[in-house]
């Protein structure tokens, strides 16, 4: 019974966080629209979703979470300082290959979005095989190095999380 109304529970709670983050004011008629949301879009578009994401230690998406937001507030300042302070000739962008170990599209997504959000960086490309992303880095003089963050920072830790 339970899983013929929330076909996707995460999904639901996430439609019902996000829905009372865009009106901004939590009144029961606003949590009342939010859970009908998480209700309905999942069993709408649960057709689409031939297999559900596996969570093997999802309690370690807290700690990823609060990672990926440091990473964000270091990154937007030293973008900044980038873009006000260094001479044209002096940033060093760079295309970044990173080869994957992540096989479950979902991670895969999440790994490409945590890049993108990362001021400074954006992910251009996934392989249509999920084998590599082609990451644009604004400045870098090691794009090894970014490589090596990437994967031992996010992909290490989303490995952890999907299993």
């Amino acid at each position: 019974m339970f899983k013929r109304i929330f076909p996707h529970p995460l999904l639901s709670l996430a439609l019902l966080i996000v829905w009372l983050m865009l009106v901004n004011k939590v009144t029961p008629g606003n949590v009342l629209l939010g859970a009908f949301l998480g209700i309905i879009v999942p069993k709408i578009t649960a057709p689409y979703w031939p297999g559900r994401p596996q969570l093997k230690r999802p309690l370690l998406a807290i700690p990823y979470f609060f990672i990926v937001l440091w990473d964000i507030v270091v990154a937007s300042i030293q973008v900044a300082a980038i873009v006000l302070f260094k001479p044209r000739k002096d940033i060093h962008s760079k295309w970044i290959v990173v080869p994957l170990e992540l096989t479950s599209a979902e991670a895969i997504t999440l790994l490409a979005g945590t890049i993108t959000m990362t001021p400074g960086t954006v992910t251009a490309l996934v392989a249509a095989d999920g084998t590599n992303l082609l990451v644009h880095c604004l400045h870098t003089d090691d794009p090894d190095g970014v490589r090596d963050d990437i994967k031992s920072r996010y992909e290490a830790r989303l490995m952890e999380i999907f299993g």
